[in-house]
């Protein structure tokens, strides 16, 4: 039956292929405004480590200025990051199953391998836990060990790309590169790994791609590494090397541990809210005791990485395909009734109502259909437009204008859902009409 309802629909529209095509036009442009602006909503939105992320927690501390707030916007909450030395403090604890402290600095490369070159990569001076805290995949060896940490032994972990930049892809696994001045040895490849939005480190972009090597926190210190990602300080101080900014009140170090449960998540808060008790004794923190760890889902909102104007674009592409959907609905009343005749012959010969209502209801998700399908083509051209025009920022725009199957498939059924709604009033009007009204003219 449903065969023979889906070739009258087909007959229907070759017998007016252009009233057909605008009708699927309409569908498809309101399905690909709705697609753009998901697609980029969904990449914001998502938490992209979902599977653990009640157990990770990024470590704040309101180390800021007395007499006023860290962010005007929200003056109730804490500094996203931490000094350097209540992040080396709080790093001792042996509370969490897991604890990285970090910061974003840079240094070139040379593998000193025939044919490659000496390139710049982004560096992420960190803590060995961080790759089992964030679950980071490896495609050769491994990150470091503590006792690489406390050396610092000279050991690095490359991105896959950066590894097919200095070795061509190959297992480098106990090479040597050149960070700088320093010869590092690896110890592992990751595999493809760019998390977005980048939860770790949202003061740096949020969507920007991952870094292009990995090395122990201690060589920030020992070669006096600069941070080059987002440095905020509220007091005057005298900096006058590595070692006093390091000494500063300045926010600069991103902290993240794991608690296996809620007693250690409370135990972890005491030994914070301990720490800045005592740093207060001595002069230090003295704004009100507010200290905040945040899982994956509230770090995202805390940093307001989907921004109200986002949600806002939803509501006005749900508004342009309502508009779109309007113009299907006469566009199809008027086709439906001008085949009446049609329609009242096939209920004299004995078709219900029901009939008539699933006939042209089939035409509708054939509409639907079609109208999603090319939507989803429109949606993949505005998408490529978006990453050429902000060419300049590639790996923000990329990420963000992913297309992924839940995109296409949210999308598919929207189609469905919209053509039904643009077509149920007119199947039904059709569908009601007393055949012998339209017999008695032919």
């Amino acid at each position: 039956m449903f065969a023979y309802d889906l070739r009258l629909a087909l007959l229907s529209m070759k017998r007016h292929p252009g009233l057909a095509a605008l009708m699927v036009l309409a569908v498809a442009l309101g399905i690909a405004v709705c697609t753009v602006t998901f697609t980029i909503y969904h990449a914001m939105s998502t938490n992209p480590i979902k599977w653990k992320s009640d157990n990770l927690y990024a470590v704040t501390v309101d180390s800021w200025d007395s007499k006023e707030p860290a962010d005007d916007d929200q003056p109730e909450m804490p500094p996203p990051q931490l000094t350097y030395r209540d992040a080396v403090a709080l790093q001792e604890s042996d509370v969490p199953a897991r604890s990285a402290i970090m910061f974003k600095s840079d240094a070139v490369v040379d593998s000193a391998r025939k044919g490659t070159k000496p390139f710049r990569a982004i560096l992420r001076v960190t803590t060995a836990d961080f790759f089992g805290l964030f679950d980071v995949p490896f495609l050769y060896g491994s990150g470091w060990t503590d006792a690489a940490d406390q050396g610092p032994d000279p050991v690095v972990v490359l991105s896959r790309e950066s590894n097919d930049k200095a070795f061509g892809g190959e297992n480098s696994v106990g090479r040597t590169v050149r960070l700088g001045d320093q010869e590092f040895r690896v110890v592992g490849v990751l595999d493809d790994w760019s998390p977005s939005p980048k939860f770790y480190d949202l003061n740096n972009g949020s969507f920007g791609d991952a870094e292009d090597a990995y090395i122990p926190f201690r060589w920030g210190d020992v070669n006096e590494l600069q941070s080059i990602g987002n440095s905020n300080c509220w007091k005057s101080e005298v900096i006058e090397s590595a070692q006093d900014f390091r000494n500063s009140e300045c926010v600069w170090i991103q902290m993240w541990v794991e608690l296996a449960n809620v007693k250690d998540r409370d135990r972890y808060q005491a030994f914070v809210d301990n720490y800045v008790r005592a740093q207060k004794a001595s002069g230090r923190l003295q704004r009100p005791l507010n200290n905040r760890l945040f899982d994956v889902d509230q770090w995202l909102d805390f940093n307001r990485v989907v921004k109200r104007d986002n949600r806002v674009l939803i509501g006005i592409a749900l508004l342009f395909l309502a508009v779109c959907l309007v113009n299907v609905v006469g566009l199809l009343l008027a086709k439906f009734l001008n085949g009446a005749a049609l329609t009242g012959l096939r209920r004299a010969l004995g078709a219900s109502r029901g009939d008539i209502l699933r006939q042209h209801l089939a035409e509708v998700l054939i509409v639907g259909l079609a109208g999603g399908a090319l939507g989803l083509l429109l949606a993949w051209g505005g998408l490529a437009g978006i990453r050429a025009v902000y060419e300049g920022n590639h790996d923000t725009y990329e990420n963000l204008t992913r297309m992924d199957l839940t995109v296409v498939l949210v999308t598919l059924g929207l189609s469905l859902v919209a053509g039904l709604a643009a077509g149920i009033y007119p199947a039904w009007r059709i569908g009601r009409t007393a055949p012998a009204v339209y017999l008695k003219s032919q």
